[in-house]
Protein backbone atom coordinates (compact mmCIF):
# COMPACT_ATOMS: atom_id res chain seq x y z
CA UNK A 1 0.00 0.00 0.00
CA UNK A 2 0.92 3.32 -0.52
CA UNK A 3 0.61 5.11 2.20
CA UNK A 4 0.95 3.81 5.83
CA UNK A 5 -2.53 3.25 7.96
CA UNK A 6 -4.43 4.15 4.89
CA UNK A 7 -7.89 2.36 5.23
CA UNK A 8 -9.27 0.24 1.74
CA UNK A 9 -12.56 -0.78 0.95
CA UNK A 10 -14.32 -3.38 -0.19
CA UNK A 11 -17.89 -3.73 -2.37
CA UNK A 12 -18.92 -5.57 0.65
CA UNK A 13 -18.19 -3.08 2.89
CA UNK A 14 -15.10 -4.30 5.22
CA UNK A 15 -12.57 -1.99 5.20
CA UNK A 16 -8.74 -3.11 5.92
CA UNK A 17 -6.12 -1.12 7.45
CA UNK A 18 -2.32 -2.32 7.37
CA UNK A 19 -0.41 -1.92 10.92
CA UNK A 20 2.11 -2.89 12.64
CA UNK A 21 -0.44 -5.53 14.14
CA UNK A 22 -0.86 -6.97 10.77
CA UNK A 23 -4.12 -6.15 9.13
CA UNK A 24 -7.57 -4.76 10.84
CA UNK A 25 -10.80 -5.29 9.49
CA UNK A 26 -14.04 -3.87 9.94
CA UNK A 27 -17.64 -2.65 8.86
CA UNK A 28 -17.77 0.74 7.16
CA UNK A 29 -20.21 3.33 8.48
CA UNK A 30 -22.01 2.70 5.14
CA UNK A 31 -22.59 -1.23 6.38
CA UNK A 32 -23.53 -0.12 9.97
CA UNK A 33 -26.39 2.36 8.54
CA UNK A 34 -27.84 -0.62 6.35
CA UNK A 35 -28.00 -3.03 8.97
CA UNK A 36 -29.16 -0.72 12.18
CA UNK A 37 -28.76 -2.20 15.47
CA UNK A 38 -26.13 -4.84 15.45
CA UNK A 39 -27.36 -7.79 18.22
CA UNK A 40 -24.22 -10.72 17.29
CA UNK A 41 -21.33 -11.12 15.93
CA UNK A 42 -19.21 -14.72 15.05
CA UNK A 43 -15.91 -14.40 13.59
CA UNK A 44 -13.46 -17.69 12.74
CA UNK A 45 -10.76 -18.27 15.70
CA UNK A 46 -7.68 -16.62 16.29
CA UNK A 47 -5.20 -19.31 14.36
CA UNK A 48 -7.55 -19.83 11.43
CA UNK A 49 -5.59 -19.80 7.86
CA UNK A 50 -7.88 -17.92 5.42
CA UNK A 51 -7.49 -16.77 1.76
CA UNK A 52 -8.57 -13.37 0.09
CA UNK A 53 -12.35 -13.80 -0.70
CA UNK A 54 -12.75 -16.30 2.20
CA UNK A 55 -16.15 -15.59 4.62
CA UNK A 56 -14.12 -15.00 8.09
CA UNK A 57 -17.44 -14.24 10.08
CA UNK A 58 -20.47 -13.05 10.70
CA UNK A 59 -22.44 -10.39 11.74
CA UNK A 60 -26.26 -10.31 12.45
CA UNK A 61 -28.58 -7.23 13.12
CA UNK A 62 -32.18 -6.66 13.86
CA UNK A 63 -32.99 -6.92 9.92
CA UNK A 64 -30.51 -9.45 8.16
CA UNK A 65 -27.17 -11.47 8.85
CA UNK A 66 -24.18 -10.33 6.98
CA UNK A 67 -21.10 -12.54 5.98
CA UNK A 68 -17.82 -10.36 6.57
CA UNK A 69 -15.32 -11.58 3.84
CA UNK A 70 -11.54 -10.84 3.97
CA UNK A 71 -9.69 -9.66 1.43
CA UNK A 72 -6.26 -10.70 2.29
CA UNK A 73 -4.57 -14.12 2.44
CA UNK A 74 -2.89 -14.82 6.15
CA UNK A 75 -4.12 -15.98 9.66
CA UNK A 76 -6.58 -14.34 12.32
CA UNK A 77 -4.02 -13.20 14.41
CA UNK A 78 -6.78 -11.89 16.81
CA UNK A 79 -10.67 -11.74 17.14
CA UNK A 80 -12.19 -8.29 18.95
CA UNK A 81 -13.36 -10.68 22.49
CA UNK A 82 -15.02 -7.29 23.21
CA UNK A 83 -18.16 -7.75 20.54
CA UNK A 84 -19.11 -10.91 22.55
CA UNK A 85 -20.20 -8.74 25.10
CA UNK A 86 -20.96 -5.66 23.67
CA UNK A 87 -21.49 -5.80 19.83
CA UNK A 88 -22.93 -2.32 19.50
CA UNK A 89 -19.53 -1.13 20.03
CA UNK A 90 -19.90 -1.82 15.84
CA UNK A 91 -22.84 0.73 15.62
CA UNK A 92 -21.32 3.39 17.94
CA UNK A 93 -17.50 3.15 16.53
CA UNK A 94 -17.13 1.05 13.74
CA UNK A 95 -13.52 2.01 13.09
CA UNK A 96 -12.41 2.08 16.40
CA UNK A 97 -13.33 -0.08 19.20
CA UNK A 98 -15.90 -1.88 16.46
CA UNK A 99 -13.24 -3.54 14.79
CA UNK A 100 -13.61 -7.31 14.25
CA UNK A 101 -10.48 -9.33 13.53
CA UNK A 102 -6.89 -8.49 12.82
CA UNK A 103 -5.04 -10.56 10.08
CA UNK A 104 -1.60 -11.64 9.70
CA UNK A 105 -0.53 -11.58 6.13
CA UNK A 106 2.87 -11.34 4.13
CA UNK A 107 1.44 -10.16 1.10
CA UNK A 108 -0.79 -7.19 1.46
CA UNK A 109 -0.64 -6.47 -2.20
CA UNK A 110 -4.44 -7.15 -2.93
CA UNK A 111 -5.15 -4.41 -0.70
CA UNK A 112 -4.03 -1.91 -3.38
CA UNK A 113 -6.96 -3.47 -5.76
CA UNK A 114 -9.51 -1.69 -2.85
CA UNK A 115 -11.34 1.34 -3.67
CA UNK A 116 -9.68 4.21 -1.25
CA UNK A 117 -11.37 6.05 0.99
CA UNK A 118 -12.69 8.83 -1.46
CA UNK A 119 -13.89 6.36 -3.96
CA UNK A 120 -15.61 4.50 -1.87
CA UNK A 121 -17.29 7.33 0.08
CA UNK A 122 -18.31 8.61 -3.27
CA UNK A 123 -20.30 5.36 -4.53
CA UNK A 124 -21.62 4.81 -1.00
CA UNK A 125 -22.16 7.92 0.88
CA UNK A 126 -23.44 8.11 4.29
CA UNK A 127 -26.40 9.14 5.20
Amino acid sequence: MTESNQRRYTATHEWFQVTDDGVTVGLTAYAVNELTDITYVEMRDQGTAIAAGDVVGEVESVKTTSDIYSAVTGEIAQVNEALNEDPSLINSDPYGQGWLIRIKSDNTSSLDELMSEAEYAEKYPVE
